[in-house]
């Protein structure tokens, strides 16, 4: 499953303009700028002694992979995704981290059926992948199958889209910020209903025990990565793919002046960036 389609398409991308080279770019910088946090989720998960073999649902360009890696030295992950390009920019990158030989990625929709096999992995995680899926509970269901007796499935979603800006800014169009995200919500509420949603109870009814459940609050400025400001300047195009037609006149050229890198109202010289969400992680076991 992928993070473009349809996988993490909660991030706004909609039309051709967005191709996988600009999707795969966002996700790079997305996982640049939540990598402390992500590398900090791996360390909490109550894995025991640690898992040998773990299962990356919607992959994307790697993000969890590599953290998974990094966490787990022995070992070896198969990472799925429906973008062959995304699954080749997690080639580059394992290969570029010396793990190549640790990962095995798999081209598949988790939407059809049945799933590839995928082994009996001790550990299966999932970053921002459930709320993409048409029957998210029938996935449970098939994880629960997959996954060792007494393994572990990992669930991390974002409580929604990330804000970058102060609710009092800009100053030529304060709260326009909010707006836009009002605006794209109704298209997300349409199309992916279980954006949002709390895991727990569709974990226990798939027959899993939840083990442990945080939400954790991220906020990251331009002093921590050198990613914030171009994620804040992708985020934002392509949220104005979304929201433009329903924005005023005003809320418009505000945005495009946070748009333009090289005027003064850029996003990228605004003072108060920074990349503000939540995400919430579970812990599931099956018995």
């Amino acid at each position: 499953m992928s993070h473009s389609t349809p996988h993490q398409a909660s991030h706004g991308t909609h039309g051709p303009a967005h191709a996988a080279g600009d999707q795969a770019d966002f996700l790079d910088l997305e996982a640049a700028v939540l990598a402390e946090d992500t590398a900090a989720v791996t360390a909490w998960l109550p894995v025991g002694a640690g898992p040998r073999h773990i299962v990356d649902l919607g992959c994307g360009t790697g993000a969890g992979t590599l953290a998974l890696l990094g966490r787990f030295p022995d070992a070896e992950v198969t990472a799925v995704d429906s973008s062959t390009a995304h699954l080749h920019r997690l080639r580059e990158k394992a290969a570029a981290a010396g793990a190549a030989d640790r990962v095995r990625l798999v081209h598949a929709d988790l939407d059809a059926t049945p799933w590839p096999r995928l082994g009996t992995p001790e550990l299966v995680w999932a970053s921002a992948t459930l709320h993409h899926l048409a029957d998210p509970g029938g996935a449970l269901r098939t994880v629960y199958e997959l996954l060792a007796p007494g393994g572990l499935f990992a669930v991390l979603e974002p409580a929604g889209s990330p804000r970058f800006l102060p609710a009092d800014a800009p100053e030529t169009a304060p709260g326009l910020e909010e707006r836009c995200h009002a605006t794209v919500a109704h298209h997300h509420a349409a199309h992916m209903p279980h954006r949002g949603a709390d895991w727990g109870a569709a974990l226990t009814g798939a027959g899993f025990t939840i083990e442990a459940e945080r939400t954790r609050t991220v906020g990251v400025g331009p002093d921590r990565s050198d990613a914030v400001g171009p994620y804040a300047l992708i985020s934002l195009r392509r949220m104005r793919g979304s929201a433009a037609a329903a924005l005023t006149a005003e809320d418009l050229t505000a945005l495009d002046q946070l748009l333009d890198t090289g005027g003064q109202r850029s996003i990228l010289r605004h003072p108060g960036l920074s990349v503000r969400t939540e995400r919430t992680v579970w812990a599931a076991r099956r018995p």
